[in-house]
């Protein structure tokens, strides 16, 4: 699969529609590029969050707040300081892991795969909710929909989340 990465990008020889999804297998190379595919997301959701972070600094954006306090807490840093490498290894890292997750969650669930733009915007709404919302007052002190800087600290980690979905199904039609 890895090698014909290239090839496949390249021929772009497959609709938005037309997927081979359905056979995908758990092996090294689904999980490998599914890595990639995790990170490339997180990436897009990165950028569609900076004007949140410019406008109310680091609370505006939820999962960097959290990166923040964690990196301070794993490296044992000061937490007075910004710790930019730490924020983004660790949203990068996320990032990678949950496309490794959509990959099984088409394999487990393959009927997910006849519409992979859809299941990648149920995905980023499933991240959302199971491994945001629930952990973000324990680590950061602050409750999201009782947020300081009001709904906008939620409402754009909902559309990162949502960005990062379909942006990762995207990638998985493209590939497969």
């Amino acid at each position: 699969m890895i090698s014909r990465l290239p090839w496949l990008i390249i021929q772009k020889r497959r609709s938005l529609t037309e997927t081979n999804l359905m056979n995908i297998h758990p092996n090294v190379d689904t999980f490998f590029l599914s890595l990639l595919v995790g990170l490339a997301a997180t990436l897009v959701m990165t950028v569609i969050e900076i004007p949140a972070w410019k406008r109310f600094g680091l609370r505006g954006v939820l999962e960097w707040h959290e990166n923040q306090v964690l990196s301070t807490k794993f490296f044992r840093l000061a937490e007075s300081e910004l710790h930019v490498k730490g924020i983004f290894l660790l949203h990068f890292v996320n990032g990678g892991l949950g496309g490794i997750g959509f990959a099984l969650a088409l394999i487990v669930f393959p009927l997910a795969a006849s519409s992979v733009i859809l299941a990648g915007l149920a995905y980023g709404i499933f991240l959302w909710l199971v491994t945001l919302i629930p952990i973000h007052k324990p680590i950061t002190g602050i409750i999201p929909w009782r947020h300081p800087d009001g709904n906008t600290p939620m409402i754009t980690s909902l559309i990162g989340h949502l960005v990062y979905g379909v942006v990762t199904g995207l990638l998985f039609i493209v590939i497969w």
